[in-house]
């Protein structure tokens, strides 16, 4: 009677561990969850302020043309890398046009240089002013979407944490970095 007494315990207490055991996988998969859907949630953040950017970028162009006709090939080049920034697909495929965005407008802004009257232009400089405040959204967007997929890729290398990323597929997110040295700063508006 002893000896089944004693196996009831051992039943319950393994029963009681595996319970524990269910809890903790339960608990890091949730955990893993959530830090995913804080990088997804970042990233539509800085797709928000990017479709602001590209919203803006034709109107600049135009206020610009008005004054500086012959400026087609800076034209072309803000134009063709702003369509390859709206259609890019991927976060890597991103960050490569947003670097040939930011070269591009680097090029519009030092051709405005030349058209003292289109600097002075009052459409021309709230235009400039909200691209500026649109970059630095863009900027700090981007940093949150850094930090969260930081958080996330360290959480599904870590240990157990990582048994069950492979288990349920949670894989690691590619960083939003600005690769190139010459386009690190936001384009510089200058009157």
């Amino acid at each position: 009677m002893a000896g089944v007494g004693f196996l009831m315990i051992c039943l319950g207490g393994g029963f009681v561990v595996l319970l524990v055991i269910g809890g903790l996988l339960i608990a890091l998969y949730n955990r893993l969850v959530v830090l995913r859907n804080r990088v997804d949630n970042a990233w539509s953040q800085i797709d928000v302020q990017l479709k602001r950017r590209y919203d803006l970028i034709p109107n600049l162009m135009e206020t610009v043309k008005g004054y500086a006709k012959h400026e087609s090939e800076t034209f072309q080049k803000v134009t063709q890398a702003r369509n390859m920034a709206v259609n890019a697909g991927t976060v890597a495929d991103q960050s490569a046009a947003e670097n040939m965005l930011t070269g591009a407008l680097k090029s519009l802004f030092a051709v405005t240089e030349a058209y003292p009257e289109l600097k002075a232009n009052e459409n021309f400089m709230m235009l400039q002013e909200e691209l500026s405040g649109t970059e630095s959204k863009i900027s700090y967007a981007r940093q949150f979407y850094n930090d969260s997929v930081m958080s996330f890729n360290t959480a599904i290398q870590s240990f157990p944490a990582n048994l069950i990323a492979g288990i349920f597929g949670f894989t690691a997110r590619d960083y939003f970095e600005v690769e190139l040295a010459e386009v690190r700063e936001a384009p510089q508006v200058k009157f």
